[in-house]
C-alpha cells in the first residue's frame, strides 16, 4: 500500500457540474446587469478550461475586460460557488467515503491538492465534513507559481512522503504527479478529456476501483 494519495477536488471527489452551471448563470446575468456582458454565458468554453487556475479561466473568458473586472467577478463567483455548497446543491462522487475508510483502514494518508481556492475548497471541506479523513487540503493559493507539480511538491516535502499517487481528471493533475516522481491515476469523469487520460498510468471509471488497484501497487 502507498504511503498517500494525493486527490484533486473538482471532477474527481465532487461534481463540480452540479453548482458550476448555476454559479456561472449567476455571475454572467450579473454582469449583464451591470451592462458588462451582453451574449450567452460561456459555459462551454469554461468547461474546456476546466482544471486551470482561477486567474487564467477568467483571462479565457472575459479577454477583452480589465484584471480588476476579472477579480471582481471571481469575488462574485466565487460567493455563488460556496453558497451554491452550502445549499446542499453539489455532491461527492460515488464511493468517495467508501475509498477513504478503506485507506484510512490501511494506514494510507489524505491529501487534498486542488487547483481551486481556500475558501471554495474549506466550503466543501467543511459540507462534508471531510476533515474526519482528510490529512490537509492544498490550495493553489498557497504558492507563488500557480504550478499544481509544485503544489503536490510542497504535500511531499511538508509529510516526507516517499511513496504516493495522485488522483485527478485533468492533465494538471498528471503533469504533477509525473514532475514529483509519482504515479498518475487518471479518473475518467465529467470533465475528463481522453487525450489527457491517455498520459497517465492508470485509468479509473469509479473511485472504488481504487481498493484492487492499491492493493496491487
Amino acid at each position: 500500500m502507498l504511503q498517500a494519495l494525493i486527490f484533486d477536488m473538482d471532477g474527481t471527489l465532487f461534481q463540480t457540474d452540479k453548482i458550476l452551471e448555476l454559479s456561472l448563470e449567476d455571475t454572467f446575468n450579473h454582469l449583464r446587469h451591470q451592462n458588462r456582458w451582453d451574449s450567452i454565458t460561456p459555459i462551454d468554453t469554461y468547461r474546456e478550461i476546466m482544471g486551470v487556475p482561477l486567474p487564467k479561466v477568467w483571462e479565457a473568458l472575459l479577454p477583452d475586460h480589465s484584471i480588476a473586472e476579472r477579480e471582481q467577478t471571481d469575488s462574485y463567483f466565487l460567493e455563488r460557488l460556496i453558497e451554491n455548497i452550502r445549499s446542499g446543491n453539489g455532491a461527492l462522487y460515488p464511493n468517495v467515503i467508501e475509498i477513504f475508510d478503506f485507506l484510512k483502514e490501511n494506514n494510507c494518508s489524505i491529501y487534498i491538492a486542488s487547483n481551486g481556492l481556500t475558501e471554495y475548497l474549506n466550503a466543501i471541506v467543511s459540507y462534508y465534513k471531510l476533515e474526519i479523513w482528510v490529512t490537509e487540503t492544498f490550495s493553489i493559493q498557497q504558492i507563488e507559481t500557480l504550478d499544481k507539480g509544485d503544489l503536490v511538491k510542497t504535500i511531499l516535502t511538508k509529510y516526507d512522503i516517499q511513496t504516493a499517487a495522485v488522483v485527478g481528471d485533468r492533465l494538471s493533475d498528471i503533469h504533477a504527479a509525473r514532475d514529483n516522481g509519482l504515479r498518475a491515476i487518471g479518473c475518467n469523469f465529467d470533465f475528463a478529456k481522453e487525450d489527457e487520460l491517455a498520459m497517465a498510468d492508470l485509468v479509473i471509471d469509479d473511485l472504488g476501483e481504487l481498493k484492487s488497484i492499491l492493493q496491487t501497487i
